[in-house]
């Protein structure tokens, strides 16, 4: 059951205020998912405490690089449900986990930070992880 989305309006807006585009619905995700070409994140937002707590402001700092994805986006597992579970349609290989980031290069997933990878660490270290994989995967910011 969702929550109120007066609860969750201020977790969607740590995201948004960046930059960051909200997919809420699976038409929003395919029109993204199936035919970027770009560097696209894929934020998968969550209510849960302390692992979407770091996880929010360390997608925010990992954006303080010289590589970073060209396309933002979300999704709010719990929240959006058909939205996310059509973004994990694109995650093959990997099982639902939120909160977590996803990395697309080309349409394909190239690094996927999942929730046991988030959970225990501070945003800076998991900023440092994404960060890690935007100069492996992503261009210099035009």
């Amino acid at each position: 059951m969702p929550y109120p989305e007066m609860m969750v309006a201020p977790m969607r807006e740590d995201l948004a205020r960046v930059g960051f585009k909200e997919l809420k619905t699976p038409t929003e995700v395919d029109q993204v998912l199936s035919t970027e070409k770009r560097t696209t994140v894929v934020a998968i937002n969550s209510v849960c405490g302390c692992a979407a707590g770091a996880m929010r402001p360390a997608v925010v700092l990992s954006l303080s690089n010289d590589n970073v994805p060209e396309v933002l986006t979300t999704v709010f597992a719990g929240q959006d449900l058909e939205a996310t579970d059509r973004a994990r349609e694109y995650f093959t290989g990997y099982p639902p986990s939120s909160p977590s980031v996803a990395l697309l290069k080309g349409g394909d997933i190239v690094y996927m930070l999942e929730r046991h990878e988030i959970e225990g660490r501070q945003p800076h270290e998991i900023a440092e992880s994404l960060r890690a994989a935007y100069d492996e995967h992503c261009g210099p910011v035009e």
